[in-house]
C-alpha cells in the first residue's frame, strides 16, 4: 500500500463520526447478559475485547464468564443505535435507553 493511500485511509478513519448506542455482552456458556451505553458503538468492542483479554475490566462478573469461558463465548451485540438532532439530548437518551435495554433483558450492568 502507497502512503498515499495510507493518509487517505487515516483521514477517513479520523473522520468518522461517533454513533452513540446501546449494547449487549453475552456469555453463551451461562447465558448471562451485561447491558451498557457507549458514545461510540464502533470503537467499544475491541476496547472491552482488550481489556478482558488481559483481565483487567473492572466489571467482575463479566471478565470471570471470560477467564472461565473464553473469549469464543463471549458475543457483542448492537441493540441500539441513538440518533438525535439536538446532540445535547444524546447522553439523557442513552441513559434512558440502557435502563430500558437492562430491564427488557434482564441484564446486569457491565461494570
Amino acid at each position: 500500500m502507497d502512503n498515499a493511500r495510507k493518509k487517505e485511509l487515516v483521514r477517513e478513519y479520523k473522520e468518522q463520526k461517533a454513533q452513540p448506542g446501546i449494547f449487549a455482552v453475552r456469555c453463551t456458556a451461562t447465558n448471562q447478559v451485561w447491558v451498557a451505553k457507549a458514545p461510540d458503538l464502533g470503537k467499544r468492542k475491541s476496547g472491552l475485547w482488550f481489556q478482558l483479554g488481559m483481565g483487567g475490566f473492572p466489571g467482575k462478573t463479566l471478565q470471570e464468564a471470560w477467564n472461565a469461558h473464553g473469549e469464543a463465548a463471549i458475543t457483542f451485540e448492537i441493540l441500539e443505535e441513538i440518533k438525535d438532532d439536538n446532540e445535547l439530548m444524546i447522553p439523557v437518551l442513552l441513559k434512558e435507553r440502557e435502563a430500558y435495554w437492562r430491564l427488557e433483558l434482564k441484564a446486569e450492568a457491565l461494570i
